[in-house]
């Protein structure tokens, strides 16, 4: 049967975030910002006071600057993953970039992408090119746009020593230069890697009227996200801490758009948005998010009080809050309830059973996933009978009942769903179009079906066909609690 009921009814429409080497000098020194504690001054967390020659001061938001260099990033051979990542964990902290850039391994690139940055940013984070070979030119760069020698950190050359003798390999000669470093830089020693990261504070009157924080991190985010948030973290709060106090809250929604979600809320948090509280939208695949931003005093009580109207509101499309994912609130679910679930997909090729067992604890709620492709799978497999695949086709409301019926019954779980669809770009008939897809449900109180049409590439048909039948379950759950 086809999915009209009115709260999953949009879904279809609708599925669419050492040596010679210091420590960083004292930011409250004489040509430092001065941090300036008046919360009513702030929209963006952390502002300075620049002193002028004439002694007049300008208050201004922190401008902080990321610099991803990799030719590979330009050339679309890897995803630019630091971006989203950095940018997500500094505004959980409080500090908005204002400003992101790609560039590629070229020295003349780097040195225009950290020049221009240097004229305008107090904090600047670049990515890449800290390793041993030819196209790892980020720290030679910057040495040579401040005008600062390379030295030899011995601490830096133990710890690449070490690296490969825990591994009983031989040290390439071409891994020292990372033991080069700008003189007075600051170490951080990189326990999953051996390219240090740096920082350097460069001094106010050299690119701008004040000084600027130039933080150099590895590439690779294994290496890059546990220096972050071990060493760069601590770093930022202490050298620039936050004059005020700063919550981001986001609701993770389901089965409604972005326009009907902001229509349900957006009135009824008109009182805390004039009061400050910013107010934000982000539709994903399947997915609508609703950011909650505050500072001040009062940034805690009024997301509090924002979310617990927005909850109220949009009801039981709220599936989590911040990180989590679809998944995450089925599992949750099923473990609270102790019951079990098992699948049985076909077009979406194992991948709603990827997803359920990316969550920690899914042993103790999903019997297990097979996936049925060919008709001889759903035959011998789930005992879908051979009249149903020649009577009603691979892909149909008859096949994807009993599919789902048949993954109950040889697992005894409580829940049970099945998939089978039309990924395209070929297969398609008028009767049913590529994008066609059969979610079936089965549990104790019987069997249903549901109808979509995804018009998607085939990932992304696979994703969002695997949203749909999360929530068909999430849904269910629901009901029978």
């Amino acid at each position: 049967m086809n999915l009209n009921g009115a709260s999953i009814r949009q879904m279809n429409c609708e599925w669419a975030k050492g040596r010679g080497i210091n420590q960083l000098p004292n930011a409250r020194s004489a040509h430092a910002r001065k941090i300036r504690r008046d919360g009513n001054q702030s929209n963006t967390g952390a502002r300075f006071e620049f002193q002028k020659a004439s002694g007049a001061a300008k208050l201004l938001p922190v401008q902080i600057e990321i610099i991803n260099t990799g030719s590979e990033l330009l050339l679309g051979r890897v995803l630019n993953t630091h971006q989203q990542w950095l940018c997500r964990q500094l505004s959980d902290l409080g500090y908005i970039v204002t400003r992101q850039t790609a560039v590629s391994d070229t020295g003349d690139a780097i040195e225009m992408a950290v020049r221009e940055a240097l004229s305008r940013a107090d904090l600047i984070i670049t990515t890449g090119g800290l390793g041993p070979t030819s196209d790892d030119r980020t720290r030679d760069m910057i040495a040579q746009l401040l005008g600062v020698e390379l030295i030899r950190n011995n601490d830096v050359l133990a710890r690449i020593a070490d690296f490969f003798a825990s591994r009983k390999r031989p040290m390439p000669e071409s891994t020292k230069i990372q033991a080069m470093v700008p003189l007075g830089s600051t170490v951080l020693m990189n326990a999953n890697g051996t390219a240090p990261g740096l920082v350097i504070e460069v001094p106010a009157q050299k690119f701008r009227v004040s000084k600027t924080i130039l933080i150099m991190l590895p590439g690779p985010p294994r290496e890059l996200r546990p220096m972050f948030t071990m060493q760069i973290v601590p770093l930022l709060k202490e050298r620039l801490p936050l004059e005020n106090g700063f919550v981001c809250r986001t609701l993770k929604t389901t089965g409604l758009g972005e326009s009907r979600v902001e229509e349900l809320i957006a009135s009824h948090l008109k009182h805390l948005t004039e009061g400050g509280l910013e107010l934000g939208y982000c539709a994903r695949v399947g997915e609508v998010d609703v950011r909650f931003v505050a500072r001040g005093g009062r940034a805690q009580q009024n997301v509090a009080e924002a979310e617990s109207i927005a909850r109220r509101l949009i009801g039981d499309h709220v599936f989590g809050a911040d990180d989590d994912q679809l998944e995450d609130a089925l599992v949750r679910l099923l473990t609270e309830r102790r019951q079990t679930l098992a699948l049985a997909e076909s077009c979406t090729g194992g991948f709603i059973t990827n997803r359920v067992t990316n969550v920690s604890g899914a042993s103790a709620v999903l019997w297990g996933g097979g996936v049925t492709y060919a008709n001889d799978a759903k035959m011998k497999w789930l005992g879908v009978s051979q009249t149903t695949l020649e009577t009603h086709g691979a892909v149909s409301e008859e096949t994807a009942r009993a599919m789902a019926e048949g993954a109950r019954a040889v697992s005894g779980v409580d829940y049970a769903i099945s998939v089978t669809g039309i990924a395209g770009p070929t297969g398609g008939s008028e009767e049913k179009p590529v994008g066609t897809v059969f979610i079936g449900i089965a549990e104790a109180r019987g069997s249903r079906v549901y109808r979509f049409v995804n018009r998607f590439d085939r990932e992304t048909f696979k994703y969002v066909t695997s949203q749909q039948a999360l929530e068909i379950l999430r849904r269910a759950l629901l009901k029978n609690s």
